[in-house]
């Protein structure tokens, strides 16, 4: 264990260095983020989820950057260059970035200008030159001219000492480290189209002349730049003004003098800053704009991805769910209250068919049949008009008739997970499951689909792989153990994520059920195959079983505290089954007789806060939406309307909202709210159900303006629909400047 790292990254989140170790020692143990944060509370002193994954993670990149550090100690140690005072820079350097320019002059390369220019013997030549006295020049020159070394003339001899000081130049570890911070903070994106390329790039036209500062350049521009570029629509350039890159190289290598040497180090500086530091630099910069672009995208989608896990579930209802379409007609299923089909069949109450009174004939049926409580409707093709005919068949009241985001329904249809679920069911009847199920409990039913599938995120085919995969990981890990998971119904794929299980115990676990039948109790858990004691305490407290013989197993009292509970239920007088139904005996308790060595008042509180809703599922409660009816395609919207939404995904530029027309409208973060929004996640959030004003209605590329202003129209004096704008006429008092602006601000807009 490297002490100074804890130091350092209790500094970085501002807790202290005990935390961080002690924290360290649970995750090398094997312990989760979701055990670590809810369970051993006392250790971490009560850090939450967010700060245990960023010392986990921040101790990973420290880590990594000691195997680093010791390859490149190993490397210049063997190439016997390694003095005492490198090896202490390489040992306090704190960043990548550092270690590797201080391995620059010695790490290995192909053969370079500067290694062709030494074996013709001009390093000596370079030395004087580079000490910028004065002295004859040509006459020093002419020393190096040499046929059989391929030198021959004075140009040539100087030519190769340049190359061999603009090598210098690019290994100095200040100057690079100068460079890096005006690239930063001074240097520009500029992108241009690709000449020939405006109609093939008209998605990117927005950027066809662009400039804007890298520092402040949102995440989503960037990735978007860059992906114009990928595919060869833009040309971008990442650099500062060359002037000032060319005057900070100068003030940092020229000395003060002017002699012939200075002048050729000066011609060595412009050849080192375009072939060699410019583009090594440019590299480094859109490393870390690019890092910094996915990081801030990564956790726009892992947030929203949170949101829509946590969406408000059904639960456990009778539920028919409808796959909509015109030709093929609409995939109808019926689902018990575990989610089990019940019956499939086709329907077409659509055109071009159009057998309404056969469909209603079919889903009164149904609803009959199998005491139908709600019915879901995909929002995909045709789902406003089947949603329509639903309603008209005069079905009973209290039948909930609700649309569903289907996205990812289709990845999901044509997985392994779907196939292995519904081997004798095509790909049609998979997605009307999946989109009932959805309904009922969209947390289990969405673990199923690839999360960059689900349709929540930003640019998520553009961000590194790797990090948003352990991202996402971490989200779904989060979300299935805070709400927890009923053991004797949970998929294989929703209890893959239970903390300490993993793909082989959470199958192991399903096997087990399979064959000996319902667990009956947590520690039945233990006779899982390869489920050791590691794993069950890991597990236990996120795993449910409900009507077990012990209460405390539908709940989130680990067993490890079971004693404790029993303990206290018997200081007054009670069982465990009448401290979890009266508040009068729990308020009995004095939770500090009950403060040890291993148990704190933050445990102790947990498990009164269980007690008190033992299992309760902490989401919101559902609550039924409608869209706008008679608002079905983007032909009906006009400009003005106000209509009824849902918030679908949340990007740093703003939220996209379905209000039932096929096609999401965009509120800028401009709109978002009468007030200055900095960040959309402020104020929206996914499957947030809010109101909308119609901005903007372009039909040909599909694109809706929306507003979530009270009075979207009062801004910019934007005259509302059917006002026409009356310019303001009347004279200004001399020397009133406030009114004066107000009228040259009107003037041009």
């Amino acid at each position: 264990m490297n002490i100074q790292h804890f130091v350092k990254v209790a500094e970085e989140l501002n807790i202290k260095v005990k935390q961080v170790t002690d924290t360290i020692v649970l995750l090398d143990e094997g312990a989760t983020v979701p055990f670590i944060s809810r369970y051993r509370k006392e250790v971490t002193g009560s850090l939450d989820e967010v700060q245990v994954a960023a010392i986990r993670d921040r101790i990973q990149q420290l880590r990594e950057l000691d195997k680093r550090r010791e390859a490149i100690l190993k490397s210049i140690e063997e190439q016997g260059k390694l003095t005492v005072e490198l090896e202490e820079k390489i040992n306090a350097a704190e960043t990548m970035s550092v270690l590797e320019d201080l391995y620059l002059p010695y790490k290995p390369k192909r053969r370079t200008k500067a290694t062709i220019a030494k074996e013709k013997g001009l390093e000596p030549l370079a030395v004087k030159i580079f000490e910028q006295s004065s002295f004859d020049l040509i006459e020093e020159a002419e020393k190096y001219i040499d046929a059989e070394k391929e030198v021959n003339s004075i140009d040539e001899a100087l030519q190769g000492a340049r190359d061999i000081i603009a090598e210098w130049i690019n290994e100095n570890v200040e100057l690079r480290k100068k460079m890096r911070d005006l690239f930063i903070e001074e240097g520009e994106f500029v992108s241009k189209v690709i000449p020939g390329k405006e109609e093939e790039a008209i998605k990117y036209k927005d950027y066809f002349d662009w400039k804007e500062p890298i520092k402040t350049a949102p995440s989503h521009r960037v990735l978007a730049m860059r992906r114009g570029e990928k595919e060869l629509f833009l040309m971008l350039d990442s650099s500062p003004d060359e002037f000032s890159a060319l005057a900070l190289m100068e003030k940092s290598v020229l000395e003060n003098a002017s002699n012939a040497a200075v002048e050729q180090v000066r011609l060595a500086v412009k050849d080192c800053y375009k072939r060699l530091l410019k583009p090594s630099m440019e590299t480094e910069v859109r490393l870390f704009t690019k890092k910094k672009a996915d990081e801030e995208a990564i956790k726009v989608f892992a947030e929203n991805l949170r949101q829509l896990l946590l969406a408000a579930p059904l639960g456990e209802k009778s539920v028919m769910a409808i796959d909509p379409g015109f030709r093929t007609g609409c995939k109808t299923v019926c689902l018990g209250p575990q989610g089990q089909l019940l019956s499939y069949d086709t329907i077409f109450p659509n055109e071009p068919h159009r057998k309404t009174a056969e469909a209603g004939s079919t889903i009164k049926h149904l609803v009959e049949k199998h005491q139908v409580e709600a019915i879901a409707i995909g929002n995909g093709t045709a789902s406003r008009e089947t949603e329509a005919f639903v309603k008209s068949l005069g079905l009973p009241k209290h039948i909930i008739v609700t649309m569903v985001n289907e996205s990812g329904a289709s990845i999901y249809s044509a997985s392994e997970v779907a196939r292995e679920e519904f081997p004798d069911h095509d790909l049609t009847v998979r997605g009307a499951v999946s989109i009932g199920r959805r309904l009922m409990d969209p947390l289990a039913e969405l673990v199923k689909i690839d999360a960059k599938s689900i349709g929540v995120g930003q640019y998520q085919h553009d961000v590194d792989q790797s990090a948003l995969k352990n991202s996402l990981d971490d989200t779904v890990m989060s979300c299935v153990n805070g709400v927890g998971v009923e053991v004797n119904t949970a998929s294989k794929q929703l209890l893959t994520y239970v903390s300490g299980l993993g793909p082989v115990l959470a199958q192991n676990i399903v096997s087990y059920r399979n064959e000996n039948g319902p667990f009956k109790s947590r520690n039945d858990i233990k006779k899982v195959p390869r489920l050791g004691d590691k794993a069950f305490e890991q597990a236990a407290g996120f795993l449910r079983i409900r009507n077990a013989k012990n209460p405390l197993d539908a709940s989130a009292v680990h067993p490890e505290r079971y004693e404790l509970v029993e303990k206290m239920a018997k200081d007054i007088g009670a069982k465990v089954t009448d401290l979890m139904s009266s508040e009068e005996l729990r308020s009995k308790i004095i939770l500090k007789n009950y403060v040890s060595e291993t148990v704190g008042l933050p445990t102790l509180q947990d498990i009164m806060e269980e007690l008190s809703k033992p299992g309760r599922d902490p989401r919101e409660t559902f609550e039924v939406f409608n869209f706008q009816e008679g608002v079905n395609e983007i032909s009906d919207l006009k400009v003005g309307m106000k209509l009824p939404g849902i918030i679908t995904n949340i990007t740093k530029f703003g939220a996209f909202v379905d209000i039932g027309v096929h096609q999401d409208g965009l509120v800028h973060l401009s709109h978002l709210a009468d007030r200055f929004v900095n960040d959309p996640a402020e104020v929206v959030t996914v499957n947030q159900k809010v109101e909308v004003t119609v901005m903007e209605v372009d039909i040909p590329r599909k694109r809706i303006g929306l507003s979530m202003k009270s009075d979207p129209f009062a801004e910019r004096g934007k005259p509302k629909p059917g006002v026409e704008k009356k310019r303001r006429e009347e004279p200004v008092a001399e020397g009133d400047l406030a009114a004066k602006l107000a009228m040259l601000k009107n003037k041009f807009r």
